[in-house]
């Protein structure tokens, strides 16, 4: 049976892939993204641009539309955030606030929105981009570290409160991804070990399936290449 399933971040490197896994599955999917214009297609599907994602009032018109649209909301996976690298001596405070407002708080504000049309769906899912570095920072992590543990936090909490539910709420952990941006910004990394999006989309495919109705509250390192 097709689902609709919301894709934060959607118009992003990890975003644009996951959407295409579950447009593959014969879902609608309804890419999100604060990005001004979408760079490509979504056949069978909708894009929302501009998009503030700490916005409350925006996110509950947005589900809002999606509903009347579509009629519901089965899946949200929670791509949108960024990345720094900085240390505290040489960095700007304002870092951590921007890694916790891009990566907690758009997580937090779109994921209550969505919260009814989700559990009133029998196979309601929610999947959150975490990070391995979060698990033990590195030199030049502090902010983006510890942002992300708050998503793994939240993803825990989460599942805790809809335990009474069919929802379930879940995090993948991936290591590096292998995006061009990546690519640019270390080009002398060995490409081979980082983990490919379409590997995570995978692993995040099969926590929004049927098959993985027991799991919830997981965190799920994604650290193979996954190019195979």
């Amino acid at each position: 049976m097709a689902r609709n399933v919301v894709v934060t971040g959607g118009f992003g490197a990890l975003g644009r892939v996951v959407a295409e896994t579950f447009g593959k599955l014969g879902d609608t999917v309804v890419r999100v993204d604060f990005a001004p214009s979408a760079p490509d297609e979504n056949p069978g599907g909708l894009d929302f641009a501009g998009v503030d994602l700490t916005d409350e009032a925006a996110c509950r018109e947005l589900v809002a539309k999606i509903v009347e649209t579509l009629g519901g909301i089965d899946v949200l996976v929670n791509v949108a955030g960024g990345f720094t690298w900085e240390t505290l001596e040489g960095g700007a405070i304002d870092s951590w606030r921007r890694m916790f407002t891009m990566n907690v708080l758009t997580s937090a504000t779109m994921t209550q929105a969505a919260l009814a049309p989700v559990k009133a769906s029998a196979a309601g899912r929610i999947v959150n981009i975490g990070a391995g570095a979060a698990i033990k920072a590195e030199t030049g992590m502090g902010a983006y570290a510890a942002s992300k543990a708050g998503v793994h936090r939240l993803t825990e909490a989460l599942a805790a409160e809809l335990s009474g539910s069919a929802a379930t709420v879940n995090a993948v952990l991936p290591s590096i991804i292998d995006t061009p941006t990546n690519r640019a910004d270390m080009p002398d990394a060995d490409f081979d070990a980082w983990v490919k999006p379409q590997a995570i989309a995978d692993v995040i495919a099969f926590l929004a399936s049927a098959e993985a109705r027991a799991i919830s509250g997981a965190l799920i390192p994604v650290t193979r290449g996954g190019a195979g």
